[in-house]
């Protein structure tokens, strides 16, 4: 590939990229208007034509690592790995 088609492709990914991100925020707004919606009304479940929507309370439980790592430093690094990935990144 030589280094003009390459910053063709860079400039494609980048117009993808902001066509997906301007798609995302708009999803999103639509995502919110619809909780609000159902706040409103006061319900989790709510039946629209034929769809079902649910915006449901969930509690969980969580490991807190960062409390677990300051009371028990040494029995942390014990059950830690290391794991190598690769990042990919572009730059101006």
């Amino acid at each position: 590939m030589t280094t003009r088609e390459m910053v063709n492709q860079i400039e494609a990914l980048n117009e993808w990229e902001n066509i997906i991100t301007q798609a995302q925020k708009e999803a999103d707004a639509i995502r919110e208007s619809i909780k609000n919606e159902m706040i409103a009304r006061d319900t989790e479940e709510l039946a629209a034509g034929a769809y079902i929507v649910r915006f449901t309370s969930i509690l969980s439980n969580r490991f807190d690592t960062t409390a677990f790592k300051k009371v028990y430093g040494e029995i942390y690094k014990q059950f830690t790995k290391q794991t190598a990935s690769r990042r990919f990144s572009i730059s101006c």
